[in-house]
Order: C-alpha cells, then sequence, then structure tokens
C-alpha cells in the first residue's frame, strides 16, 4: 500500500479516480463497507481507488477536552487499511488550520488534484468542512456541479444495532468483547508501543512488558490472558490493566502490562498488538510482595492451562 500526505499527490495517480473518505476509527463494518464500495466501483470502471482519512481524529483538534479514547490510532487504522488490500491512502493532517477550510473548498482541491475524479464514497452522516457544514446533500451539489459521482452507505446494522464507533468503544469498555468483534467483523485489539518501566516485574521474576497504547479505548481493569503479535508472530501472555494497587499510591495513570509466556528477548520501542482472550480476574491490592508474586504464579499457570486446552 502506498500511503499519501498530502492532497496534491493525487495528481501521480493514473486513471480516473475514485475517493473513499472518512475518519474510518475502528475500521469497522460501516467502514469496511465505504471502502470495499469503492474499490469495487473503481475496479469495474479500471480506475484507481484511493481512502483518505485524517490525522489525529477531528475531536482531538476541535473539542480535546471531550475527545473520545481512539478505537485505532493513527498506525493501528493503517495497518488494518493495508490488510483490506488498499492500494493507495492519503492521510491528511488534521490541524485548526484544515479543520477552518469552507467544505466547497476542500471538494474543490480534490477536483483539482484528481485526473479526474469520477467518485467520493462517505458514509450516509459524514459531515466535513468549517463548523461541519458539509454532509451528504451538499456533496451531491457539488458533484453535480464538478462532474462526479457521489455514493452515501446506509448504515450497517448488526443484530438491529447500527455499527458505530461509539457504540464499539462503549462495548470495549464493559468488556463486551464479543459485540465489539462483531461490529468490528474481527476481535477488538489494542496496539501499543513498549516503553520503559520502573523494571520491578523483572525483579519479581516475571519480566513485563508496559505499553504506551496511544489513547486506545481500554476494557475494565483486570488480568487478562491475551494473545500478542510482534513483527507479525504471535506468543500468549497474561495482562494486568489497572492502577497496580500492590505498589503504586493512589490512581494516576492505568497501566497496561504484558508478561508473554515463554519469551525472552528485549522489545523496548516495537509496536505490539493485543488481543484480549478471557477475562481472569479483577485487579486487587495485595499485603505484600510475596502475596502479589503467588498470584502472578496461579494467573501464569492458568493461562497456560488455558492455551493447552
Amino acid at each position: 500500500m502506498k500511503t499519501l500526505h498530502s492532497i496534491s499527490q493525487l495528481t501521480h495517480l493514473h486513471g480516473s479516480i475514485f475517493l473513499a473518505i472518512g475518519v474510518f476509527d475502528g475500521v469497522h463494518l460501516g467502514h469496511q463497507a465505504v471502502i470495499s464500495t469503492s474499490t469495487s466501483h473503481a475496479r469495474s470502471a479500471d480506475g484507481t481507488p484511493v481512502v483518505i482519512t485524517f490525522d489525529p481524529h477531528p475531536l482531538k483538534v476541535l473539542r480535546p477536552r471531550n475527545a473520545p479514547h481512539l478505537l485505532t490510532a493513527t498506525q493501528h487504522k493503517i495497518a488494518l487499511i493495508r490488510d483490506l488490500g488498499v492500494e493507495h491512502l492519503l492521510v491528511i493532517n488534521f490541524d485548526k488550520k484544515f479543520a477552518a477550510t469552507p467544505p466547497e473548498n476542500f471538494i474543490q482541491q480534490l477536483v483539482t488534484h484528481s485526473r479526474p475524479l469520477r467518485e467520493i464514497c462517505v458514509g450516509h452522516e459524514w459531515s466535513f468542512g468549517k463548523d461541519r457544514r458539509g454532509n451528504l446533500d451538499l456533496l451531491k451539489k457539488l458533484g453535480a456541479q464538478f462532474d462526479f459521482d457521489v455514493v452515501g452507505i446506509p448504515p450497517v446494522k448488526v443484530n438491529g444495532a447500527v455499527v458505530s464507533s461509539t457504540a464499539i468503544r462503549q462495548a470495549v469498555e464493559k468488556g463486551d468483547f464479543a459485540k465489539a468483534a462483531a461490529m468490528l467483523g474481527r476481535d477488538y485489539t489494542i496496539w501499543g508501543t513498549v516503553k520503559a518501566g520502573d523494571k520491578l516485574g523483572k525483579k519479581l521474576g516475571y519480566p513485563t512488558a508496559n505499553l504506551s497504547a496511544h489513547s486506545e479505548q481500554f476494557p475494565p481493569n483486570g488480568v487478562y490472558l491475551v494473545e500478542a503479535r510482534i513483527q507479525g508472530v504471535f506468543y500468549h501472555g497474561v495482562v494486568n490493566l489497572g492502577y497496580r494497587p500492590t505498589i503504586s499510591s493512589g490512581k494516576s495513570e492505568r497501566v497496561l502490562e504484558i508478561y508473554l509466556l515463554d519469551f525472552d528477548r528485549d522489545i523496548y520501542g516495537e509496536n505490539v498488538e493485543v488481543r484480549f482472550v478471557r477475562y481472569l480476574r479483577p485487579e486487587r491490592k495485595f499485603d505484600s510482595l510475596e502475596a502479589l508474586v503467588g498470584q502472578i504464579e496461579l494467573d501464569v499457570r492458568q493461562a497456560r492451562e488455558l492455551c493447552a486446552s
């Protein structure tokens, strides 16, 4: 997949351009419908499909204090879009200047740099441009003006419920991984980068990797059996998610730390994708480090038994 970083780079692509545009946080079934429809139309017309998304999430710029946790940080989202077989991805930097662009100007830029622009495909509720004034109706008017087709994908439903990033985020927050997976079309995963910790786990005999999850949505606190993917290889492990009450005072920051089974390698700075396989127990405070180590031994033993079964 070729990743572009400016609208002007569309001029380097050959053939009629078919655009699938959206924030695509989660790359859920609704997003996949937008992308697959656009790709199908492009191939039928011997055109070039391009997916357009934004970094960072617009709400982190427009309403930073109220911005939701992400289902997929940008690098995670790019990887998922690549897995869909997308050939060209345009990631537009979303800042205050871009947010102030009138919707007509944004579309004019796409028209100018596409040779030619044949179609724009979006979700039925997509809004864009200054004050979110752009919508599907305005897009259709601009399509008639500049001679490109517009496709609005109707809502995708699972078990009668509309698939949305908000609904999936709420499911993950409650630990309802089955509902999240049904709407995502895949298991929910967290993408994190291994950062330096206090190395207490190593001293206790269970070295853990602390993950910086790039503001992605966490499930409830607790201990989980997980599957971790590192450089394309899968490993089982045990995750503790929470505030580490036995060794930390106060609730300063939630920590996701993972102990990988039968793993002995330095992975600082590497990206790890974590899939939550099974909830094992709630996080709790122990009277001593010895008691904590004893519980970790039980957690690891249970994880190994579950993996074997």
